[in-house]
């Protein structure tokens, strides 16, 4: 088997998740991508080809001069639509084009939902001088996870907010617990894997600080997901309880990042990612045994915030034992600008076990014998 999987930036998901997974499947695997000197290291059976993969004709045309692919995929958040349309080209599984475009876009995302009648979300697409109802969240119309989201309440704080030459929209701000929800589908059917309760650090900005097992059932959300087209791959989805009930906030097709996807993986004890790339293999959606009851335990990841600028004097090493996890993201010597964003972790810690409470203590001790210093 030969996966071609398309990507940018190198991500822990890619790395510690859908490389080792394609191994231990036993595929060969060819990565395009704009930065293939990050990818593919020396000994590695990984092989990585300059591509423009925001261009699916591009993709198209490196991999038909190249092996015969039987799966096409990618994680990334901007290249879901290109990647699938080079999958539809040769006929293999993949996602719908047109629901990777309406996921990606959030104005899109709200027309389509309202135009459906799952739910009405004030939202508009922002025009110089544009008069607004406050508070409102304003939003790059294509933006990943928190970057550049910030509550506005006045015209001068919404002129902040604009970011140049990026296309942005403002919503409604949304009141309310943040959870996710988190599928697998073939096309045929969709599991849910589960979701988690995020916590977001303090207002105007919405970086999300910590993440909590928490599953609930959400008729609402999957009614949602199927009025945008979303039945086929992995699928990560946040939405707030409202007093009117549950609201989307974003639906990322893609599977959840800053390792919740690894934390889930070892909390529901599946093979999550070798499961994701067999659905793209054209293999159906297995369900996961720990959703048939009830889970024991507790997990969560928190993202350590860099509380103040500076430069990074001391970092802890890569650690995993005992159900616990640290993964830094920044490194001794690297200028922290304070942004209240997730451009602001300095590291992921992940951790399982029998109780929240014991949970909370593995990760406090982990902290306190392993600090973060930023001078």
């Amino acid at each position: 088997m030969r996966l071609y999987l398309s990507a940018l930036n190198p991500t822990d998901s890619v790395t510690h998740g859908f490389l080792p997974a394609a191994e231990a499947l036993g595929w060969d695997v060819t990565i395009l991508t704009d930065q293939p000197d990050r990818y593919a290291p020396a000994g590695s059976r990984v092989e990585a080809i300059e591509t423009d993969v925001r261009d699916a004709r591009a993709m198209i045309d490196v991999i038909a001069r190249h092996h015969r692919p039987d799966v096409i995929f990618s994680n990334s958040d901007h290249i879901q639509a290109e990647t699938a349309l080079a999958a539809a080209y040769f006929g293999l599984p993949g996602k719908d084009w047109r629901a990777c475009v309406t996921a990606k876009n959030k104005a899109l995302t709200r027309r389509e939902l309202t135009r459906q009648g799952v739910e009405s979300v004030r939202s508009v697409r922002l025009t110089p001088g544009a008069r607004l109802p406050f508070p409102a969240v304003v939003k790059p119309a294509q933006g990943v996870a928190s970057e550049d989201v910030v509550l506005v309440r006045d015209d001068e704080e919404l002129a902040r907010a604009i970011v140049p030459g990026r296309a942005m929209v403002a919503e409604e701000y949304l009141e309310g617990p943040l959870y996710t929800l988190e599928t697998l589908g073939d096309g045929r059917n969709r599991q849910v894997l589960g979701g988690f309760r995020t916590t977001l650090g303090p207002l105007p900005h919405f970086a999300e600080e910590r993440l909590d097992w928490c599953p609930r059932d959400e008729p609402h959300i999957e009614k949602a997901l199927d009025a945008i087209g979303i039945g086929f791959g992995a699928c990560h989805t946040e939405y707030v309880v409202t007093a009117d009930g549950p609201r989307i906030i974003e639906v990322n097709y893609r599977v959840i990042g800053d390792n919740c996807d690894l934390l889930m993986a070892d909390f529901l004890g599946i093979p999550l990612f070798e499961w994701i790339l067999r659905v793209h293999a054209g293999e159906a959606a297995p369900q996961p045994p720990a959703l048939a009851g009830s889970r024991d335990g507790h997990c969560a990841t928190l993202s350590l915030m860099a509380e103040r600028p500076g430069t990074v004097t001391q970092a802890p090493p890569t650690y995993a034992s005992d159900g616990l996890w640290h993964q830094p993201i920044r490194k001794v010597g690297d200028t922290i600008e304070i942004t209240g964003t997730n451009r602001d972790y300095l590291g992921i810690v992940r951790a399982i076990g029998p109780s929240r409470d014991e949970v909370d203590t593995a990760i406090e001790g982990f902290l306190r014998d392993n600090p973060w210093v930023v001078a």
